[in-house]
């Protein structure tokens, strides 16, 4: 079912895709459902297991892939991988920024440290990936859509978590989508963001596993009755990378279950 839904866009064929965060968990999904819509798919990620990722996706779906060492904070590393990513592949036209972590930490009690990382990689590495890639696109003189990761928790403030800097982060992430959009459109850049609600990625499955009362919690508070799968958000960036995403500029679209509605 699910690489039928993907094939639905055939003008994402043979286009390059870039996606951060891309060795595991929502970026990988995406990455998948991109190389089901036969695209060329570069993951960047600090992990260095990232190659072999990009190999196994290639053995699954066909698609050409590579695999990039990066870090989304250091403008250097930001640089050379969108570099290699065109060098290979070709001009990424479409980018996900996927990279980000979490935190839960007090707000009487986190550090500044604590806070800086959180922006660091969230807000800051979006805008420098997102903004190399512009740069690379107006240069070739093509268009390209960009999708930021952002989080159902840049509107609400979940509970019983203690998240601000993620939270924060978050919304600084879907306030700069907007931002941006209107600045690049001009260009045939569009802008968007996606907002996750509880998705039951790897990293979810190991805290339900040492927290099964905070998930069932959780998941009592979703409407749709069930946390969302990776795939779930996969489609919606497949959608929005296409040309019938066309006319959508600037928005969030929330992945939720219907989480931030009651």
């Amino acid at each position: 079912m699910a690489e039928a839904v993907y094939a639905s866009y055939p003008d994402l064929v043979d286009q390059t895709a870039l996606v951060t965060g891309g060795a595991r968990g929502l970026g990988l999904a995406i990455a998948t459902a991109f190389a089901r819509s036969g695209m060329k798919v570069a993951l960047t990620d600090v992990s260095d297991h990232v190659g072999g990722v990009a190999q196994s996706l290639a053995e699954g779906t066909g698609a050409r892939t590579v695999g990039l060492v990066g870090d989304v904070t250091d403008e250097g590393s930001v640089s050379d991988v969108v570099a290699q990513t065109a060098s290979v592949l070709g001009t990424p036209t479409v980018l996900v920024n996927s990279a980000g972590i979490g935190l839960d930490a007090p707000g009487l009690e986190m550090s500044r440290e604590q806070w800086d990382r959180v922006m660091s990689i969230n807000v800051t590495g979006s805008f420098l990936v997102s903004q190399a890639v512009a740069k690379t696109l107006i240069e070739a003189g093509v268009g390209g859509s960009i999708i930021n990761l952002a989080s159902m928790s840049a509107r609400i403030v979940n509970i019983p978590q203690t998240q601000s800097a993620y939270n924060a982060s978050k919304a600084a992430v879907e306030a700069m989508t907007r931002s941006l959009a209107i600045e690049w459109l001009p260009h045939k850049i569009r802008v968007n963001a996606l907002s996750p609600g509880y998705i039951f990625t790897d990293m979810t499955r190991n805290f339900v596993a040492e927290q099964p009362e905070m998930a069932r919690f959780w998941q009592s508070r979703i409407p749709f009755g069930e946390m969302g799968t990776p795939e779930d958000v996969a489609g919606v960036a497949a959608f929005l990378a296409s040309n019938q995403a066309r006319y959508i500029v600037g928005q969030s679209i929330v992945v939720d279950g219907g989480y931030t509605i009651v």
